[in-house]
């Protein structure tokens, strides 16, 4: 007997209803991004891993999945490198693309490769999957779609709040709960400037930023183990637990880095962004729905984060973080055109699937299927219906003829199967009166309609 044929690990399937569930997803998202005047753009699935490679730090470049060189892949390797077995070597030799991890580092790499035919500032959204060699668990893939908003060619912080309002709206729309969290990597900077850690910046976010996960006690442990003396972890110990109202931590921590320009800069531009979004002292005119809150614990360990940084959380339901983002403004410098400033957010699409799957959120009509199905007693009368059927098709309902003749039975099945709620029928007695009989699955009423009554009462019940 045949092995039964299985999908790897961390991918998934998604059946009709998962699709017509997703495409809910994406629809939302995009009709919110072209509110905001973004346009769609579309990359390769392949970077070259010059492209990909260095652009995640130390831990992404490990997950990123790379794809063997076409043909004799082994040719340019020698037996003595095959014999040392040295992984990252070979897979130097032997592959030169790779699956792309995220959709930032290729936006990047389009602007760069475009720049001549863009009208900056340009703003961009793209939603593709993307693939990252992690260990699978609940809520995280191996292979996932992104949805990615970016706003290229400006530096002015009313792009962050934008971005806010493109995230509450988004998530006012789901019917979704969200703590949106905000933090600078400009302060993050200055606390490791001022506790004289300045070299240690990476190590430091990347611990703090899994202060959720591990705890204080881990977090700490962590960075004695990069290197921290006991003085410069006490000293981060208030900063990293601050409490109070975002006005308060602002001006907690504007005490806390008064000798650091850098730090000082991030604090303010913090608080231009909470104060133009209702989250600080100031205007509330684009006030949120949703909360936003400054967490001096949000790190984001991804190394081109210069700015801003974001993060939201759904209340509801138990998850990582379902999207994130932040400014990244030197990262088309990598690929040789400095000057470009950006910031993005990227919306974690299999994580709102799984958020909205556990809260039931999707409304009746996101999911619906087809409306109204003919049952098929015989050529004379599919024949008669066949008009019938395209009529109701150009009025907007979602219609299906059976196509065989088969029992009665078979066809009312596939209806409930399909949870189609209108079947019409159409036998010798109605075709001699010009009409036909509509049945609505729920209630098992039936009606005597002529092709124009069908019509009007599907589309009364919505279609």
């Amino acid at each position: 007997m045949a092995n039964k044929p299985s999908i790897p690990k961390g991918t998934r399937d998604f059946g009709p209803q998962e699709m017509a569930r997703r495409n809910y997803i994406f629809d939302t998202i995009r009709q919110v991004y072209q509110l905001y005047g973004f346009q769609q753009i579309e990359t390769p699935a392949m970077e070259t891993l010059q492209t990909l490679m260095g652009k995640y730090g130390e831990e992404g470049d490990k997950l990123l999945f790379k794809v063997l060189n076409s043909g004799d892949f082994l040719t340019k390797v020698s037996d003595e490198e095959l014999q040392e077995r040295n992984a990252l070597h070979l897979a130097a030799r032997l592959c030169e693309k790779g699956l792309r991890y995220d959709l930032t580092v290729p936006f990047a790499r389009y602007v760069v490769m475009h720049r001549e035919e863009l009208q900056l500032p340009f703003k961009r959204y793209q939603m593709q999957p993307v693939w990252r060699a992690d260990r699978p668990q609940k809520g995280r893939y191996r292979e996932f779609w992104q949805f990615d908003g970016d706003i290229v060619g400006s530096d002015s912080l009313l792009n962050e709040v934008e971005l806010m309002q493109i995230v509450d709206t988004v998530f006012q729309r789901f019917g979704v709960r969200v703590q949106i969290k905000i933090n600078n990597r400009k302060i993050l900077s200055g606390i490791a400037e001022v506790i004289g850690a300045a070299d240690r910046i990476v190590d430091i976010t990347v611990a703090i930023d899994k202060l959720d996960k591990i705890g204080i006690d881990n977090v700490n442990q962590e960075l004695r183990e990069d290197g921290l003396t006991e003085e410069q972890i006490q000293k981060l110990q208030p900063i990293i637990l601050l409490e109070g109202t975002n006005d308060e931590k602002l001006a907690t921590i504007a005490e806390v880095l008064n000798d650091s320009e850098t730090g000082l800069k991030g604090v303010e531009e913090l608080r231009f962004i909470l104060s133009s979004l209702g989250a600080g002292s100031g205007s509330a005119a684009a006030s949120l729905k949703n909360e936003l809150q400054l967490d001096l614990t949000l790190a984001r360990g991804l190394n081109y984060y210069t700015g801003a940084i974001f993060e939201v959380k759904a209340l509801d339901v138990e998850i990582g973080s379902i999207t994130g983002g932040g400014r990244y403004d030197n990262l088309t410098g990598i690929f040789g055109m400095p000057g470009i400033s950006g910031v993005g957010i990227s919306f974690g699409v299999d994580r709102i699937y799984d958020v909205l799957n556990q809260l039931d959120a999707y409304p009746k009509d996101a999911t619906n299927g087809t409306r109204l199905l003919f049952i098929n007693f015989g050529q004379q009368e599919t024949a008669y219906c066949l008009p019938v059927a395209a009529r109701a098709r150009q009025a907007g309902i979602r219609t299906e003829v059976f196509p065989d003749a088969a029992k009665m039975k078979k066809q009312m099945a596939y209806a409930n199967a399909k949870q189609i709620p209108f079947v019409a029928l159409a036998g010798e007695n109605e075709i001699s009166q010009g009409r036909l009989t509509l049945k609505n699955m729920a209630t098992g009423e039936q009606q005597l309609l002529t092709p124009e009554e069908l019509i009007q009462a599907v589309k009364n019940l919505g279609c």
